[in-house]
């Protein structure tokens, strides 16, 4: 439970409980960033037929990001509360070390609101993404620390775990 002194409003919700949609009309349009990261864990000879693009399904990194970019560009559509986006940057980058692959995708747009959501969007459904592609190989493979690495502009200003 919180300290219900401290000043953590829900922005999602109005004062009889029920949920909204944020209004964002007078916040000022800033260039906002977010890095967010999943990691795919599996065995150490299937991150090598992944990275080799030897997996029984193809070449995994290359569909893992597009399908990432292609989620986040749909983020609102799938967050009820999220308002739709321009984005006008995403990167989508695997790191593959032993038995993992981190998956980090970088999200900028110049917007009303930040970009933390399309950035987990885009990890999250990338790393899904490789695990379709490894599952054939390793059905004991699983997606942990999906989390924010970093956030930019906006009234709340710059934040990082890093």
């Amino acid at each position: 439970m919180t300290d219900p002194s401290a000043d953590q409003r829900l922005t999602h919700l109005r004062g009889d409980g029920s949920a909204h949609m944020v209004d964002v009309t007078d916040k000022a349009i800033t260039t906002r960033t977010a890095r967010a990261e999943s990691t795919l864990v599996t065995r150490a000879d299937v991150v090598d037929l992944l990275v080799t693009g030897a997996l029984p399904k193809g070449e995994a990194l290359g569909t893992a990001r597009i399908a990432g970019i292609m989620a986040a560009k749909r983020t609102a559509e799938l967050i009820p509360l999220c308002h739709p986006l321009p984005l006008t940057k995403l990167a989508i980058d695997f790191e593959a070390h032993g038995d993992r692959v981190r998956v980090v995708a970088s999200v900028t747009t110049r917007g009303l609101t930040g970009v933390e959501m399309e950035a987990l969007t885009a990890a999250s459904i990338a790393a899904l993404t490789l695990y379709d592609m490894i599952k054939a190989v390793d059905k004991h493979a699983s997606i942990t620390d999906t989390r924010v690495l970093a956030k930019s502009g906006g009234k709340s200003g710059d934040w990082s775990v890093e």
